[in-house]
């Protein structure tokens, strides 16, 4: 019997499972509902145990871990005061990383997490509550996840290292109705056949290109030999069919110079059977790159139409996340809308990926493309982590995420750009780039070389009127450690030259 402390059946299992000394794991279908049912569940504890050592420690350790503390790492760190956590990726990597070890040595009771949880990381619990078994599909709203999907779930289930003999796992109905659902569908429901995602065509034609740029396939029969021995032709078994959809990427990747037309008289893919395939000194780069064919294509497109010598910054931004790698890009809230479309006019003439028409399927992807652009610009306009979760509603961890798929997006065209005689974007390319890594304006770039120096110290640097070499050469160390602290300023002398400036430090403390 389940002793109710609440109105919320996920909340009277979870606090039930602590009673019994044991941990939880609660999956839940949103980052919004993990937060608020770690906040629910820590909120009860609070009002009936004491707060340990243990978790104070830690709650320091997440704030930390931040370098200015949002909104969000404040809930958390309140929630961790009574032993209760929610894990989503909107968390920095070594939050994630504090609050997953935090679970295995126990200090941690009841961690709210969605999915993203279940794989590829160790965290056994004694109890996996299933909050819900839908999830938000876009178009279609709220859909019930696959049987594999709740089977991972479930295996979560049962700590043999701790002794538990066995483990439960509970999924949560609002009704009767719900209830019969999820008996038939994934209690006495079988698991849904696995589907080789050779199907998908950006991984097909990266592949195919990768097979031929390293001369593991030098002819189209090799190809064809290949990916007769893969699952997905023993899955598919209509090899004719499967020898077509090659014979397309094929013909693609000729067109978008990627491949080497075999003589002047080329017509079709097939024909290619003929001859040697062999990839361009543009494909064997993109192959290196491991980056999907059709996103170099569009890119290195985006940059020779653009009718400009070199392309306007929000152009740039805005050509690198409308491209697949990008995905999920940041969802329209219906407040967004109006934003959206403003800044779509203001820089309709940069923009390197043309507008669809209104009736196209893919204009909300488009709107959205734009919205991650916004987003990105603020981030190199220095706005704060907190002022990025107002205004986009990205976490913390999720502008790490975006950032780190910009960067390499960024370097990605930076590489290709030699082989399109385009030498004179490099630049500006790794100039963008280096903005993109630390979310500064350009004139920050020169300070950010020095060691020791990030957004927050270059912003201070320059205006104090530091803003180059001459400058920190000339400043004074005492008033340098006034800005920056002393053991940055002291390294910022040496690495200018003056390594006696550095060790004649004075000894006083000093207000960073």
């Amino acid at each position: 019997m389940v002793l109710s402390v609440s109105d919320q059946p996920v909340l009277d299992v979870a606090y039930d499972t602590i009673m019994l000394g044991k941990q939880a794991l609660i999956f839940t279908e949103s980052k919004l509902s993990a937060e608020k049912t770690a906040e629910d569940l820590a909120r009860i504890i609070r009002k009936k145990q004491p707060r340990m050592e243990e978790h104070l420690a830690l709650a320091d350790k997440l704030l930390k871990s931040v370098g200015s503390p949002t909104k969000q790492c404040k809930r958390l760190s309140i929630c961790v005061m009574s032993g209760v956590a929610f894990h989503h990726a909107g968390l920095v990597s070594e939050q994630r990383t504090l609050l997953e070890n935090a679970f295995r040595d126990g200090t941690i009771t009841t961690l709210c997490a969605t999915p993203t949880l279940a794989y590829g990381v160790d965290t056994p619990a004694y109890r996996v509550i299933l909050k819900s078994l839908k999830r938000y599909s876009g178009q279609w709203g709220m859909a019930w996840i696959p049987v594999l999907e709740y089977l991972q779930f479930c295996g979560r289930a049962g700590r043999p290292k701790f002794h538990d003999d066995h483990g439960e796992a509970i999924a949560i109905a609002k009704d009767d109705i719900e209830h019969d659902k999820i008996h038939a569908q994934y209690i006495l429901g079988l698991p849904e056949d696995i589907a080789s995602k050779l199907a998908v065509e950006p991984v097909l034609r990266t592949h195919i290109l990768s097979l031929i740029a390293s001369d593991f396939a030098s002819s189209r029969e090799q190809l064809i030999l290949f990916f007769s021995r893969t699952f997905w032709a023993h899955q598919y078994k209509d090899m004719l069919q499967l020898e077509k959809i090659i014979d397309k990427m094929l013909a693609l990747l000729v067109s978008w110079g990627f491949l080497l037309k075999n003589d002047d008289d080329f017509v079709s893919a097939a024909d290619l059977g003929k001859n040697m395939l062999n990839a361009t000194p543009l494909g064997k780069r993109v192959a290196e790159l491991y980056l999907d064919p059709y996103t170099a294509h569009v890119m290195l497109n985006g940059v020779q139409k653009s009718g400009r010598a070199v392309p306007k910054v929000f152009g740039v931004l805005q050509l690198i996340s409308h491209t697949l790698q990008m995905r999920p890009l940041l969802r329209l809230r219906v407040k967004d809308h109006e934003v959206v479309q403003q800044s779509l006019m203001e820089h309709y003439d940069e923009l390197l990926v043309m507008e669809p028409t209104i009736y196209d399927p893919a204009y909300d992807e488009f709107l959205e493309s734009i919205k991650t652009s916004m987003f990105f610009e603020d981030w190199m306009s220095e706005h704060t982590e907190e002022q990025l979760l107002e205004k986009h509603n990205v976490r913390p961890g999720e502008v790490q995420g975006k950032v780190a798929t910009a960067d390499w997006l960024l370097y990605a065209l930076g590489e290709m750009l030699p082989f399109v005689h385009a030498h004179h974007l490099i630049t500006e390319v790794k100039k963008l780039r280096m903005r993109m890594q630390y979310g500064v304006k350009e004139e920050l770039l020169t300070l950010l070389r020095f060691d020791g120096v990030g957004r927050v110290r270059a912003r201070r640097l320059f205006k104090h009127g530091l803003i180059d070499v001459p400058s920190l050469k000339k400043a004074d160390v005492a008033t340098l450690a006034r800005i920056v602290g002393k053991a940055t300023a002291a390294k910022i002398k040496e690495q200018v030259g003056q390594k006696s400036d550095a060790a004649n430090l004075i000894t006083q403390p000093f207000l960073a």
